[in-house]
């Protein structure tokens, strides 16, 4: 789930194949007309790494399914992205929620050996305004085959597709030990004006402190324990977060 740009066109979503789309190019440019202004995205354990050196990590709950899912924070309200200036993400890693656009997984069924068989197969939404045929990188090769972007954006889509997975798994053994915690974030900038994030949900620090070891031996087992960490260390970007608002106000 991502927060989605205010305009929507209807996707239109369509297995990618090399003689419809031919001259298919993406524009990898970043700006809210690409529907970067999200004010965060779907992010997992294992790319917790590099995300926590930039955005803060929190957590959010789906109000119809109740699942949780952690997410990539880029600013403090609806359409706001203060990574975004003049075409360019400002940070060294964009979070691959982002970075997939306008790519997406599907699937059909095949017969192999006589059995029916699911197979994860590349989509593109062709309404995606990412989606050109005058500029952008190619994703065919001149006389057929993928290009190294292509390759990059299949390759990309299955660590999500298998980061998702990981995620729920992730999100189990923090219910299982109660590590999950509801909080409001009060922000003050410095021209005085008010913003009070509420819905987001992080870590129990005091409650971690309060696990037998044979439970962080489970969390560690798993990889869990560290992502844990990296979600508490992220949320030091806060005041990343308040810096760049604060110069956007100021300018």
């Amino acid at each position: 789930m991502t927060a989605q740009a205010t305009t929507q066109t209807p996707n239109n979503n369509v297995m990618l194949n090399s003689i419809e789309h031919k001259d298919l190019k993406v524009i990898t440019e970043h700006s809210a007309h690409y529907g970067d202004n999200v004010w965060y995205s779907l992010t997992f354990p294992v790319e917790f790494r590099s995300v926590q050196a930039h955005y803060p990590i929190f957590f959010q709950k789906d109000p119809q399914t109740g699942r949780f899912f952690s997410v990539a924070l880029f600013g403090f309200k609806d359409q706001e992205n203060l990574f975004l200036e003049n075409g360019h993400w400002q940070a060294s890693y964009v979070p691959l929620a982002i970075r997939r656009q306008p790519f997406l997984i599907g699937s059909q069924n095949i017969m192999e050996d006589g059995v029916q068989k699911t197979q994860r197969v590349l989509h593109i939404d062709l309404n995606n305004p990412r989606v050109s045929t005058e500029q952008g990188e190619p994703l065919f090769l001149e006389f057929g085959g993928n290009t190294p972007f292509l390759d990059t954006a299949a390759d990309m889509l299955d660590v999500i597709h298998n980061g998702l997975e990981d995620s729920d798994s992730f999100v189990e053994a923090l219910l299982k030990f109660e590590l999950l915690e509801s909080f409001t974030l009060d922000v003050e900038l410095n021209n005085g004006s008010k913003h009070q994030m509420i819905g987001f949900y992080t870590v129990n620090e005091d409650k971690l402190k309060t696990l037998s070891s044979d439970n962080l031996a489970e969390l560690h087992d798993k990889g869990y324990l560290q992502a844990i960490y990296m979600t508490i260390a992220s949320q030091a970007n806060i005041r990343t977060l308040l810096d760049k608002k604060n110069k956007q106000i100021e300018q």
